[in-house]
């Protein structure tokens, strides 16, 4: 039934009932057109249109239109990182908490930096899941033109939404003064200091930009960079890795099982703007200059060096198996990891991962694998796992 297609056919649908019984459909295709006669009336179709529309696709100045046709499928890639993303679909509260909320009301189950853990996770994400999901929405999902890229992204928006309710629900049922969640991300002056470099690099793209522009197109391909590897994919990671850590010691299963999932979405959130900024260079080379390369890695120089001054703000004294100077190396690692999948030069080649145990959970080589876990085995809300103390 394509373009491609050089049979002429001609079919008479003839109902038993109703109307239009017995009007002949004509259909012509001569390669670069298609013909269709219904009855009296005559639709032509025309290849070369089509194949300009679908040719003027690109990440940004593509074709400008107020119509949301995905098909046909440039950029495939997002439309299959979308449909993993909806069957990865979680809800904060499947997840029980009980144990953790007799864990936190105990006096003997945790100790006062098991607990200041817990409050430097709430207190960071709380603000900076949302400070992603809008500049995700209202940044970079408005200056990108092609349908498929701004699907993947409304879904990516959409899960920031849902990170940013889990850490409600975590706040609501451990009972922590919601007051205190705001003074952290004000008050704390690691989480403050994080919170300004990405701001920064969203307010730059917040204003009428000629996007024909060499310094603006480096500027959004700065923007996908520091959200997607810097902040997403780096900065992150070293709550992440805390947490988990906990909940490698049977301490806060419902956190832990949430920020798992939490994860999961985060792996698929970095591949996505790996893959945007990737084809914003493909398509504009002429940003991809070495000083603009250096500034990149710049960034992520900096970035690391704020996510360490935040890992000390986190672990101010020694814990049971969270050690700050292997947190600190383990940022490094995976730094240099995403840097090197961007094409960039390493920070620190050769640095190890120094928690071999968070491969299976957290390592960039394995999360495409992560889904096949044990713990977030499932697809949609209604099959997840439920949490069992015994296999924690």
């Amino acid at each position: 039934m394509g373009f491609e297609s050089h049979e002429e056919r001609m079919t008479e649908d003839q109902p038993e009932s109703g109307a239009g019984a017995g009007v002949a459909v004509a259909e012509e295709n001569t390669g670069e057109t298609r013909v269709f006669t219904v009855g009296e009336r005559t639709f032509v179709l025309d290849k070369k249109k089509a194949e300009e529309v679908f040719a003027a696709k690109k990440v940004i100045n593509g074709v400008d239109t107020m119509t949301f046709n995905l098909l046909p499928l440039k950029y495939a890639w997002a439309y299959e990182l979308y449909r993993n993303m909806k069957a990865n679909h979680w809800e904060p509260e499947d997840i029980p908490m009980n144990v953790d909320i007799a864990q936190w009301r105990s006096t003997d189950q945790l100790t006062d930096s098991d607990r200041w853990i817990i409050r430097m996770g709430i207190g960071y994400f709380s603000a900076a899941e949302g400070i992603v999901g809008d500049n995700i929405l209202h940044v970079i999902r408005e200056v990108v033109t092609a349908p498929e890229l701004k699907l993947v992204l409304g879904r990516h928006a959409h899960e920031e939404n849902i990170h940013a309710d889990s850490l409600l629900y975590m706040i609501s049922s451990l009972g922590i003064d919601p007051h205190e969640c705001e003074a952290m991300f004000v008050d704390v002056p690691s989480i403050v200091a994080k919170n300004e470099f990405v701001t920064q690099i969203s307010k730059d793209l917040r204003r009428d930009l000629d996007m024909t522009q060499v310094e603006n197109i480096q500027s959004l391909a700065k923007n996908m960079f520091v959200f997607g590897q810097c902040m997403e994919g780096t900065q992150f990671y070293g709550l992440f890795g805390m947490i988990l850590s906990l909940y490698r010691q049977n301490k806060f299963p419902g956190i832990g099982q949430m920020f798992r999932y939490t994860l999961r979405d985060e792996s698929n959130h970095i591949e996505l703007l790996r893959q945007l900024l990737m084809h914003l260079v493909e398509e504009n080379p002429q940003i991809w200059t070495n000083s603009f390369k250096e500034e990149l890695v710049g960034l992520m120089q900096e970035a690391v060096s704020l996510e360490k001054k935040f890992i000390e703000d986190c672990l101010p004294v020694k814990s049971l198996g969270l050690n700050r100077e292997d947190f600190e190396e383990y940022i490094d690692f995976i730094a240099d990891r995403r840097l090197e999948g961007v094409g960039l030069p390493a920070l620190n080649p050769g640095v190890k991962n120094p928690f071999p145990w968070l491969a299976e959970t957290m390592d960039i080589k394995k999360e495409q694998n992560f889904f096949e876990g044990r713990v977030t085995d499932y697809q949609k809300s209604q099959a997840l796992d439920p949490v069992d103390d015994d296999q924690l």
